[in-house]
């Protein structure tokens, strides 16, 4: 069992920036890889970012170059940190944990970004 909490989402203009923030508790020992997804209204669930067990990083190609994914593993914690930001960057930001059986999520944080 993992529970996981989104934050840091919030309002930001074009060009600004966020750290977005995914605390994980419960059986972390069991989490194979972490992600951060995002859903626009209208939108399809996107994969953003990708960080495994072993540290390998992977994005999307829209994001390449301006969002970085990381752990802290004392904190238990995940970070998105989001540069550059566009209004195409607007979106539900989700925390995703894999374990070998089961898919967790967080509650969502809102990202919106004014042109």
């Amino acid at each position: 069992q993992v529970q996981l909490v989104e934050s840091g989402g919030g309002l930001v203009q074009a060009g600004g920036s966020l750290r977005l923030s995914c605390a994980a508790s419960g059986s972390i020992f069991s989490i194979n890889a972490m992600r951060w997804y995002r859903q626009a209204p209208g939108k399809q669930r996107e994969l953003v970012a990708t960080i495994t067990r072993s540290g390998t990083t992977t994005y999307v190609d829209s994001v390449k170059g301006r969002f970085t994914i990381s752990r802290d593993n004392a904190k238990n914690t995940m970070y998105l940190q989001m540069n550059s930001l566009k209004p195409e960057d607007t979106a539900v930001y989700y925390c995703n944990a894999d374990t070998t059986s089961t898919r967790y999520w967080g509650q969502g944080t809102q990202v919106t970004v004014s042109s």
